[in-house]
C-alpha cells in the first residue's frame, strides 16, 4: 500500500489515512484556543446581567405604533438611542449597587415591639406592618441628611419581605435593600424616565454623592419608577395655607420656611383613598372639586379637595384608619393585631420618619387616646432599642408619640397601595399629585 510523508509532522501514513491526521492538528490547534480562551474569560471580572426594564413596556409599545418615537429631542438624541441608554445604565447598575448594611435583629425588632404591647396591662389595642427593619444613621455617612433615605429603605425592607411582586420589580430584582448611593442612582433614572420632573428640576437632575435633603416626593418618585403605586397626602393647618397665597417655592412660602422638601408646587388633586376617611367624618367634608376620573393619579386642576377636621388628631385619625382596613391578622390576647398595610413615610418641617404601626387606648369614660408608633433613624440606635423592647422598658419614649407631639403646621404622608403598575399607568404615576388634608 502506498505510504506518504505527513507535510506537518512528517510521520509516515497511509495515502488514505493522510488527510484524515493533517487535519487532526488543526483540531488541536484549534481546542487549545478554545481552552485559552475560555481561562481568559472565566479570571475576568463579570459583567453585569441585562435586564430589561420591567415597566418600560409603555415605551415598547408606544415606539411601534407612533412614528414620533424616532424623532430627535431637544438633547440631539433619538428616543430609541435615550431609552437604550437608560437600559445600559440599568444594567450597570443593578450589578454593582451595594447591600446596605444594618444592625440586624435576631427576632426582628416588630416582633419584640409585638410582644410589648400584648404583655401591655392596659386596656388597649394595637395594629401593626408585619416587618420592618431599622436603618439607623450613621455617624460618619449620613447624620443630618440622610433621614429621607434611611425611611425608604425601612419601607424597602418591609416591600422585599411581604410583597412578591414588589420583591420582583424593585431594584432590578436584587432581593435587597441598596445603599444610600445606590438608592440616589435609582432616583437619578427615575428622573431620567420623565418621573416627578418638577422635583428633578430643584437637584438640577443631581442628586448622587451629594448630601441634599429629600423628601416625600422623592420617595414616592423612587417607588413609583419600579411601578409601585406610592401616593402622598397633605396635611395643611389653616394658618399656613392663609400664610402661603404667595407664589410658593419648594423650600417655603411668605417666610415660612419648609424643609424636607414639602413640595408646595404640588397639584393637590383627589387620589382614591376611601379608606382612610372614617365614617364619623363624612359629614365634615368639605365641597371639593375631583377634576379627574376616580383613582386617577394625574390630576391637573387647581382646586383642592380638603377636609376640615380638629387640629392634627385628623392626622392621627387618618393613620388608625389607614393601618386598620384591610385583611388583619389577631395574635396572643388579639390585642395586637397585624395589617398588610406597608409604613408610612412620615414628613415634616425638617425631619422625616416611619410610622410603623397605631395604639389605642380605652379611656374610662368611653373615650380613646390614639399613639403612632413611629421609628426615627436618628437619636437612638437600633441596639438601644432592641435592648429596650427585649426588656420592655423605655421603648415607650423611642417608638410612641401622642399628638401632643405633633406641632408642626404642615405635614406629609407617602403609602403604597398593592400591585404593581404597567403601560400606560406607569405613564400617569410619572406625574405627582396628592390629596389634601387641612385641619
Amino acid at each position: 500500500m502506498d505510504h506518504s510523508i505527513c507535510p506537518i509532522c512528517h510521520l509516515p501514513f497511509l495515502s488514505l489515512q493522510l488527510e484524515r491526521h493533517a487535519n487532526s492538528h488543526f483540531d488541536d490547534e484549534e481546542f487549545a484556543r478554545d481552552i485559552e480562551l475560555a481561562q481568559q474569560i472565566a479570571l475576568a471580572p463579570p459583567s453585569p446581567p441585562f435586564i430589561p426594564v420591567i415597566n418600560d413596556m409603555a415605551y415598547e409599545t408606544n415606539a411601534r405604533e407612533s412614528p414620533e418615537s424616532s424623532v430627535s429631542r431637544s438633547d440631539g438624541r433619538t428616543s430609541d438611542a435615550r431609552d437604550s441608554d437608560i437600559d445600559e445604565k440599568i444594567c450597570y447598575l443593578i450589578g454593582l449597587q451595594i447591600r446596605a448594611p444594618f444592625y440586624q435583629v435576631e427576632a426582628g425588632l416588630m416582633l419584640l415591639l409585638r410582644k410589648c404591647l400584648e404583655s401591655d396591662t392596659e386596656n388597649s389595642a394595637s395594629i401593626l406592618s408585619g416587618y420592618v427593619d431599622h436603618f439607623q444613621s450613621i455617624e460618619s455617612e449620613d447624620v443630618g441628611w440622610g433621614c429621607g433615605w434611611r425611611n425608604i429603605q425601612m419601607l424597602s425592607s418591609h416591600l422585599l419581605m411581604r410583597r412578591q411582586d414588589a420583591r420582583e420589580v424593585l431594584f432590578g430584582g436584587a432581593g435587597y435593600v441598596p445603599d444610600i448611593v445606590s438608592l440616589q442612582r435609582w432616583l437619578e433614572i427615575a428622573w431620567e424616565r420623565g418621573f416627578d420632573s418638577l422635583g428633578s428640576s430643584h437637584f438640577n437632575h443631581k442628586i448622587y454623592g451629594k448630601k441634599n435633603w429629600i423628601g416625600t416626593t422623592e420617595c414616592a418618585t423612587l417607588f413609583r419608577s419600579f411601578g409601585l403605586r406610592a401616593r402622598i397626602v397633605d396635611f395643611d393647618s389653616k394658618d399656613i395655607k392663609a400664610k402661603s397665597s404667595a407664589p410658593a417655592s419648594r423650600h417655603g412660602t411668605s417666610g415660612i420656611k419648609v424643609y424636607g422638601p414639602m413640595d408646595r408646587y404640588l397639584c393637590r388633586g383627589v387620589t382614591n383613598i376611601p379608606h382612610v376617611i372614617a365614617s364619623d367624618e363624612q359629614e365634615n367634608l368639605s365641597s371639593s372639586s375631583t377634576c379627574a376620573g376616580k383613582g386617577s393619579v394625574t390630576s391637573t386642576c387647581s382646586s383642592s379637595a380638603t377636609m376640615s377636621l380638629k387640629g392634627h388628631q385628623v392626622l392621627i385619625d387618618w393613620v388608625w384608619n389607614y393601618f386598620s382596613d384591610n385583611m388583619l391578622t389577631k395574635f396572643g390576647n388579639a390585642r395586637v393585631i397585624v395589617s398588610e398595610k406597608v409604613p408610612l413615610y412620615f414628613q415634616h418641617d425638617g425631619h422625616s420618619r416611619t410610622i410603623v404601626g397605631i395604639q389605642v387606648k380605652h379611656q374610662p369614660k368611653g373615650s380613646q387616646v390614639r399613639f403612632p408608633l413611629i421609628k426615627s433613624n436618628e437619636g437612638y440606635k437600633t441596639a438601644a432599642l432592641e435592648r429596650s423592647l427585649k426588656d420592655n422598658a423605655g421603648w415607650q419614649k423611642l417608638i410612641k408619640r401622642g399628638v401632643h407631639t405633633l406641632r408642626k403646621p404642615q405635614y406629609q404622608l407617602c403609602y403604597i397601595d398593592p400591585g404593581v403598575a404597567y403601560a400606560k399607568e406607569m405613564e400617569q404615576l410619572k406625574t405627582l399629585d396628592s390629596a389634601h388634608v387641612e385641619f
